[in-house]
């Protein structure tokens, strides 16, 4: 992680799971969070461990954790946006705030993925340079490699 948009990314994205985490036990626990409850208990457990791995994968720049973490939260949060947005549209006279705070955390909820994945996608260092620098000199350098000329002693000889 070389950019400073991954590191700031990451760092949301952490954010926002400890909120999710946050979230899930205090619908299990029956505490008023600000009126953010979980659209699916068992769903957003589950969304809380493949999260965690997705982190792991985004800070090691695996493009497959930019995915599965776009694919979980959008398909989690995607439908609960459109949702409230129909009801908001049906229902203009009688909204709670609560409404709209949920419709707001869907909306980061879709957006943090959509972001990490563009971060991903356009990173320029991962996409040209695909291994590590530090190490890369010494193994890729024939430089350094250990060449075997005629005077090497290539016998096996036992001491006593």
């Amino acid at each position: 992680m070389k950019n400073f948009s991954t590191w700031i990314l990451v760092m949301f994205m952490i954010m926002f799971w400890i909120s999710r985490i946050f979230v899930a036990l205090a619908a299990q626990l029956h505490w008023d969070f600000g009126g953010i409850v979980p659209l699916n208990q068992n769903m957003e457990v589950i969304l809380l461990f493949v999260v965690l791995v997705c982190v792991i994968l985004v800070i090691k720049r695996k493009m497959i954790g930019g995915l599965l973490y776009l694919l979980a939260y959008g398909m989690y949060f995607g439908m609960d946006i459109v949702n409230n947005v129909q009801n908001i549209f049906n229902a203009m006279e009688n909204i709670d705030i609560n409404l709209y705070i949920n419709l707001f955390m869907s909306i980061i909820g879709t957006i943090l993925p959509i972001a990490v994945m563009l971060d991903l996608v356009f990173d320029k260092s991962r996409k040209n340079h695909p291994k590590d620098k530090k190490t890369d000199w010494f193994y890729t350098n024939e430089k350094f490699d250990r060449k075997l000329d005629e005077r090497a002693d290539k016998n096996n000889y036992r001491t006593l």
